[in-house]
């Protein structure tokens, strides 16, 4: 029994464990944003659209009866298919999935622009022009190979 706790302990505190614990913390928060967004704006602005339909008042009574909310229904205990929370689900899915798109783009250009400045990045000099003969030679060089000029040179190196 020690050694089933030791082991569930090693595992539960292992680094990618406790990522996936965090993405499932911050999925919840953001589900409930999105959620909130889809019942308090986004529903309202289509029933404003499409004719002052509440969606999460569109269902069918099983029992054959009509009732004036879901509420009243589910207050007597009759069984109802909910298609108007279906819709505000299908619509809660869209929008997440919209999000998650433009986050991924948005993250997919910040590493693009950042591969780019790393790629576009000037190259230390390594060469510079002999100020006598013009030949390209070696940074580090104190004397022209090509015409044994004495270079200026730098008395901090």
């Amino acid at each position: 029994m020690k050694k089933f706790i030791e082991e569930f302990k090693e595992f539960a505190v292992r680094g990618n464990m406790m990522d996936l614990a965090i993405g499932i913390i911050i999925g919840g928060a953001f589900t409930t944003i999105v959620n909130s967004l889809v019942n308090d704006i986004v529903n309202p602005l289509l029933g404003l659209i499409i004719g002052d339909i509440d969606f999460s008042n569109l269902f069918i009574a099983l029992d054959g009866n009509t009732y004036a909310t879901l509420a009243d229904a589910e207050a007597l205990g009759v069984s109802v298919f909910k298609y108007g929370s279906f819709i505000s689900n299908v619509i809660n899915f869209i929008i997440m999935a919209f999000v998650v798109f433009c986050l991924v783009k948005v993250i997919n250009k910040l590493r693009t622009v950042g591969k780019k400045q790393q790629e576009e990045a000037p190259a230390e000099p390594t060469t510079k022009v002999c100020p006598y003969c013009q030949t390209e030679i070696s940074i580090k060089a104190t004397r022209c190979p090509h015409c044994t000029s004495l270079l200026d040179v730098d008395p901090t190196e």
